[in-house]
């Protein structure tokens, strides 16, 4: 076990993979400089800020038999890249009969930090974990951000990496060069029968600090938005007897929690009297000011409140 910060985790995590595989490279509009000092300009790549260009040479290169990580930088630049991703990586498999493989992964990182205003404070997991043929993961832990980065650049289809920026400075203990994971496992962070707290990324640590105040409260990491773990969520959800809080820190309307929520309905609606609750950020563009952009954002305070209502 080593103490690595979230973000140091997934770096080493690159370099890792990088030292196995030969035919692993790296792309970035900001080169990395530990990546380029062990492994040079040949696999570390600085592009010109042109995210559509070097997403598409990414797939490219992909489909030539090498296995690309690009680094956006910022989730906001994949709006000019949406064709790239979409058209090509996620439907080169289907298109081609199997032949062909992108074994592509994004890293992207998400979500409101300091200071970071409208454009650079989006989560967006809910408009590419609704695109059949992408892979989609919100490491929410440093553990996680180095096991899911391993787990994406194991996988042949493309994988997206919503990494948390608020999150980037965090530590805490990580096991490495362990057996790398399957792709789309959940993973129970809290027991209890009490309720349910279903969460992932930076709603992760509020949640955990609801069911820690209110005890007996379980709490469900999601980690991967696609494919999603049905039957953890299902058994977690029964256990506690169907009082469930969905949390994420993406705008309420339109949020990944409304696929939950109609799951769950769909798996035990006819089972259980299900009691749910979301909590998310209004459906409003995230403030520069950070006293103002907390007051957005879902905390363990709103989490609780949520519990309490489906516990009545």
């Amino acid at each position: 076990m080593r103490e690595l910060t979230y973000n140091e985790a997934a770096i080493e995590a690159v370099a890792e993979e990088m030292r196995r595989d030969p035919k692993i490279f790296y792309m970035s509009t900001d080169a990395l400089p530990p990546l380029l000092n062990e492994f040079g300009a040949e696999r570390v790549r600085a592009t010109p800020i042109t995210e559509a260009a070097l997403t598409g040479m990414a797939i490219g290169a992909a489909g030539c038999g090498f296995r690309p990580i690009v680094d956006w930088r910022q989730v906001t630049f994949c709006f000019v890249a949406m064709d790239q991703i979409v058209n090509q990586a996620a439907k080169n498999r289907y298109m081609f009969g199997g032949q062909g493989r992108v074994p592509l992964v994004l890293r992207m990182p998400i979500g409101f930090w300091a200071s970071s205003a409208a454009q650079h404070s989006q989560s967006l997991e809910t408009l590419l974990a609704h695109i059949p043929g992408l892979r989609v993961a919100l490491p929410a832990t440093p553990q996680d951000a180095y096991d899911l980065l391993r787990s994406a650049v194991a996988s042949l289809d493309p994988c997206i990496l919503f990494e948390a920026r608020a999150l980037y400075q965090t530590s805490g203990p990580v096991r490495t060069s362990g057996p790398i994971q399957p792709i789309g496992k959940a993973i129970v962070r809290r027991q209890g029968t009490a309720a349910a707290i279903v969460t992932w990324g930076t709603a992760l640590g509020p949640a955990l600090e609801a069911a820690d105040t209110l005890k007996n409260v379980g709490v469900i990491d999601l980690r991967w938005l696609s494919p999603l773990d049905d039957e953890s969520l299902r058994k977690v959800v029964v256990e506690a007897g169907g009082r469930v809080v969905v949390a994420h820190e993406a705008n309420l309307t339109g949020g990944f929690g409304a696929e939950i929520v109609a799951r769950l309905h769909e798996m035990l609606g006819d089972q259980l009297t299900l009691k749910i609750k979301r909590v998310g950020s209004p459906d409003v563009r995230m403030p520069s000011a950070p006293a103002l952009a907390q007051r957005l954002l879902p905390n363990a305070e709103k989490i609780m409140a949520a519990v309490r209502a489906v516990t009545i």
